[in-house]
């Protein structure tokens, strides 16, 4: 019972810092030069990979653990995580780089948001896991909330480009980013791969992945070198610290609660971004539609974590204690 409540905690905190890992990058792709360069949603993917990657090995090298995650990348599960990097971080994030650049954001998100509906059904078929059909309505009313929210974050949901190009990215971003999770789940099965480990895998690979590949055959490769000299690449960074944080959140809650529950906390960060980008300049006030979608994504994601709702309530000794006091 303890591993579960620590586990939805993990999960909550994945989606607040990771909301607040979006707000920081928008605010930094608005800067100077990112603001003036056409391809800056994937030269700012690159440098918060990379920032994250290298946030990684600093943590791990503190705790002394670089050699654990050396002898994982010998082991089975610990290559699994390779390939869940590779299907997350450049699969999955360029099909939605591609999507945006195509569809608009109001559209991609609206597909995208389904990749936690997708590895719910992974999960299902491959590591048997299990939830109540009234955690699975949780679930999709949390998604119905995603996509309302999605579909108002923007006056022209409609952008000029290929069509074709632009669904198949956004269904590219559904299957990895939904398949990671799966996989990433199995792999931290394995006493060798815990968390950490798997995290750093996954950040290396995909940091090295999107620096080496990636980046030259877009032709942004030139233009991420030379933002380094910038203010705006401190905030990509602090970004990236953001995101490391969640991600190490977010590893924890698939280890302790599974991929379906881990996966439906972390998608709570579509509410968190509103919250944080209401507190952060430029203050960003958000609609009543919004508002209102914040609380039943917040609500809807903590109930489809939740095997037992009425763990959620306070128990009958708590009460007591409050009167008393």
């Amino acid at each position: 019972m303890k591993t579960q409540h620590g586990g939805k905690r993990y999960g909550i905190f994945s989606g607040a810092l990771w909301g607040l890992d979006t707000v920081v990058l928008a605010i930094a792709l608005a800067m100077f030069p990112f603001a003036d360069y056409g391809q800056s949603a994937l030269a700012g993917a690159v440098l918060h990979d990379v920032a994250c990657a290298v946030i990684l090995v600093v943590y791990m090298a503190l705790r002394g653990r670089l050699k654990d995650t050396w002898a994982a990348l010998h082991t089975r599960p610990g290559k699994s995580v390779i390939a869940a990097a590779l299907l997350g971080g450049p699969i999955g994030m360029s099909g939605y780089l591609i999507a945006i650049a195509n569809i608009g954001p109001g559209q991609t998100a609206i597909i995208s948001t389904f990749y936690p509906a997708l590895g719910t059904l992974l999960a299902f078929a491959l590591l048997k896991e299990r939830m109540a059909p009234r955690q699975v309505l949780a679930l999709l009313v949390a998604l119905g909330a995603i996509i309302v929210t999605g579909w108002s974050a923007t006056s022209d949901p409609i952008k000029s480009g290929n069509a074709i190009l632009g669904v198949a990215g956004a269904l590219a971003c559904v299957v990895g980013w939904g398949s990671e999770a799966v996989i990433l789940t199995w792999g931290m099965r394995d006493e060798a791969v815990d968390n950490e480990v798997a995290l750093q895998i996954r950040e290396t690979t995909s940091a090295l992945v999107y620096l080496f590949v990636v980046a030259p055959i877009a032709g942004v490769f030139g233009f991420t070198l030379h933002s380094l000299g910038n203010v705006s690449a401190g905030v990509v960074a602090l970004a990236g610290l953001a995101g490391t944080a969640s991600y190490l959140f977010y590893y924890k809650a698939l280890s302790a609660i599974g991929a379906s529950r881990g996966m439906a906390l972390n998608i709570s960060y579509s509410a968190w971004a509103i919250i944080f980008a209401l507190v952060l300049p430029p203050r960003t006030i958000p609609t009543p539609t919004q508002v209102v979608c914040c609380v039943v994504i917040l609500v809807g994601t903590v109930l489809a974590a939740t095997s037992n709702w009425g763990d959620l309530l306070p128990k009958r000794s708590e009460k007591v204690s409050a009167s008393q006091a």
